[in-house]
């Protein structure tokens, strides 16, 4: 059986790219969002892209949320606390969450290369404490683009993924794996997706200079699998 993973905010750019990967691998990917029908329009695009073999659906984010073992938060950082706070009770105990979320400036009218400061000391953290107890929190996927996302060659780069539960971080460093090019890394505990979220604002500062849509991260010395 494929395995069954969501997308909560999945009609975004970063979504609909990461459902169109996901959906390559032959995994089974439930697009939520805040209006079904709208959800299911993005799924309908994705299997017209991928073909016959696409197992794609689109529903609302609270039943996204709910009919998964797996869900990958892709909101903007503006609404995903509220968006957190609504699906809470929804959560089916045993969940691991995944968490793409930075928070840019942008999200209040400000630069795409700076960050917000966030009480809890990142996106991640944020969302830890936005969940209920007897679901699993790991962050990743903060540093690639939408845009290459969305397209269809190899991703070369490094994804970190931080957690504090183990079984979280190796599940999402499978499912990261699965995106052609990327290599899944190990980046320790949840506090240090401060780290790495605060690298997003970097390299959108750096695709603006450089007049690209593609700067990623790799990290050398390390084994290559």
């Amino acid at each position: 059986m494929a395995r069954k993973i969501s997308i909560i905010g999945g009609t975004g750019a970063e979504g609909t790219g990461l459902a169109y990967r996901l959906a390559k691998t032959g995994a089974h990917i439930l697009i939520g969002s805040r209006d079904a029908a709208r959800a299911e329009e993005a799924a309908q695009r994705i299997r017209e892209r991928v073909g016959s073999r696409a197992l794609v659906d689109g529903m609302e984010n609270g039943v996204a949320a709910a009919s998964a073992g797996v869900a990958i938060l892709a909101i903007p950082f503006a609404g995903a606390a509220s968006q957190l706070k609504q699906l809470k009770p929804l959560w089916k105990p045993g969940t691991i969450v995944i968490d793409t979320t930075v928070p840019l400036a942008a999200a209040v009218g400000g630069p795409a290369t700076r960050m917000l400061g966030v009480w809890q000391g990142s996106a991640a953290e944020q969302t830890r404490d936005l969940l209920p107890a007897g679901v699993s929190l790991a962050a990743a996927l903060q540093n690639i683009g939408a845009e290459l996302l969305g397209e269809d060659g190899p991703v070369e780069c490094d994804v970190i993924v931080c957690s504090d539960d183990e079984k979280a971080k190796e599940a999402a460093m499978e499912i990261v794996a699965l995106i052609p090019g990327v290599r899944a890394l190990n980046g320790g505990k949840l506090e240090n997706a401060r780290i790495v979220e605060s690298m997003t604002a970097l390299l959108i500062g750096l695709n603006i200079r450089y007049k690209v849509h593609s700067a990623g991260i790799r990290f050398t010395g390390l084994p290559l699998s």
